[in-house]
């Protein structure tokens, strides 16, 4: 399906057409389950997985009626965030359940994005750390969400958030030292 078709798909669905909504995640679904999947790489023994991941996400997506859709990219964003906020979700439960144990705290945002933070206590930490710089700079906070747990390409980013791919760039760079200073231990 072209770009042309999910765009117009969406804006059905945000007229409240619940088809053309199903009819995008089932179209866009391969793409959603290839994020769920780099957020959870590596983890094992947990009770969350890919497909209940997406499947979460996508209540989270219909949940909200205030979700807006302009196209794919602004979709593959709302996703984003609601897949950090199921992560994180998750992570809190997890931990309630079973304080302590042997989770090593997160020290460092790899410049390769290929596998998500643990969903223990670093995916907490990492949480508390992009809502502080959410609060200082909303754009860089978004790069962030956008880039690692969204995967999409400083180009893409650069699209949805009207700036340049350069910019993106140096916007990424920012957080990523603002993530790691706060991630430091102590």
């Amino acid at each position: 399906m072209v770009d042309a078709e999910i765009t117009r798909l969406l804006s059905s669905a945000r007229g409240g057409d619940r088809v053309a909504l199903d009819t995008v995640l089932a179209t866009l679904y391969r793409e959603l389950h290839a994020m769920a999947r780099r957020q959870l790489h590596g983890q094992r023994g947990g009770t969350l997985d890919t497909t209940a991941l997406v499947h979460e996400s996508y209540f989270k997506l219909i949940g909200n009626p205030n979700a807006q859709f302009a196209d794919r990219a602004h979709f593959f964003a709302y996703a984003a965030t609601a897949m950090r906020s199921v992560v994180v979700d998750y992570a809190r439960q997890r931990l309630s359940q079973k304080r302590g144990g042997d989770q090593q705290r997160v020290t460092d945002l790899p410049e390769d994005i290929t596998g998500g933070v643990g969903l223990g206590e670093d995916m907490l930490h990492l949480d508390a750390a992009l809502e502080k710089l959410a609060a200082l700079d909303e754009r860089l906070a978004k790069v962030v969400e956008l880039r690692y747990f969204a995967g999409l390409s400083e180009l893409q980013i650069g699209e949805l958030l009207g700036c340049s791919e350069r910019t993106v760039r140096r916007d990424w760079q920012k957080a990523r030292m603002f993530l790691l200073a706060e991630l430091q231990p102590g």
